[in-house]
């Protein structure tokens, strides 16, 4: 639950950060993946050798840095539950694509949990006073898109907490040139420094070791299932300490897109 928990806390503090215009979006991402780098660091080389430098690959750095960047930016316009939920469904959706793709065969329940949260996501991206900005609800499909993709790639590694350390590594350069490219709006502040830092540190750096540590006890398809909390925390959260509005959409989007990815992995629950 607690890493749980601290996936919720990255769309709240990266929310609190922009939303209070304390800080650009490059240079949040850039602080975020500079505090989880050092933290996963920590954590790795306390195990006394530095072979998990290698543990990771340019490929899924790259795809880490393909979340990053765009998740900050969609915040500038998305609240802390639609953007939580427009995330989680496009990570879900890449995963549930890709095991099509490779071959595997959903039942019908499966197919029918998938066009129910297709249809959720429409429905909450859907014209109208409501909805979220456009271009920013794409942002955050492109980063869920990419963070499916560096979970898969990273599912069958055999030091996850070191190859994690070693991605946030390499992916930071990235960050760093996404940050030059438009350094003409950059703007920092100590609090946004600190949300940043927080988000990196504590609730990707920290989060990430805690969830990798439970990851050893429960099946994938437990994990999968079990994140379907976090949309829902992120929009508590963004409710109670954010004060935003809890809509009649979102609430209707949320019911369909969880119900619906919660029924597509109902039939994968117990794959390990």
């Amino acid at each position: 639950m607690a890493a749980l928990a601290a996936f919720a806390a990255n769309s709240l503090l990266c929310r609190l950060a922009l939303g209070g215009n304390t800080i650009d979006p490059a240079s949040f991402t850039s602080i975020r993946l500079l505090a989880g780098a050092l933290t996963l660091g920590l954590l790795a080389g306390f195990r006394g050798n530095w072979a998990w430098l290698r543990a990771g690959g340019w490929g899924p750095a790259v795809a880490l840095a393909a979340y990053a960047a765009p998740f900050s930016f969609a915040y500038l316009r998305l609240s802390a539950a639609t953007g939580a939920l427009i995330l989680f469904a496009a990570v879900q959706a890449a995963m549930l694509g890709w095991a099509i793709a490779t071959g595997e065969r959903l039942v019908g329940r499966q197919w029918a949990g998938l066009a129910i949260a297709i249809g959720g996501l429409v429905y909450l991206l859907l014209p109208g006073v409501a909805a979220p900005p456009l271009t920013s609800a794409m942002l955050m499909a492109a980063a869920g898109a990419a963070w499916g993709w560096y979970s898969l790639a990273g599912r069958d590694a055999p030091d996850p907490l070191g190859a994690t350390a070693s991605n946030f590594i390499r992916a930071l350069p990235l960050a760093l040139l996404v940050s030059a490219l438009t350094w003409s709006g950059q703007q920092t502040s100590t609090e946004g420094i600190v949300l940043a830092a927080t988000s990196g540190a504590i609730a990707s750096g920290l989060g990430y070791a805690v969830w990798y540590l439970a990851l050893r006890h429960i099946t994938t398809g437990s994990a999968a299932a079990a994140q379907l909390a976090v949309p829902a925390l992120a929009a508590w959260g963004g409710v109670v300490l954010l004060e935003e509005p809890l809509t009649i959409r979102l609430i209707i989007a949320a019911a369909l897109i969880l119900g619906g990815v919660g029924l597509a992995l109902s039939g994968r629950a117990g794959r390990s």
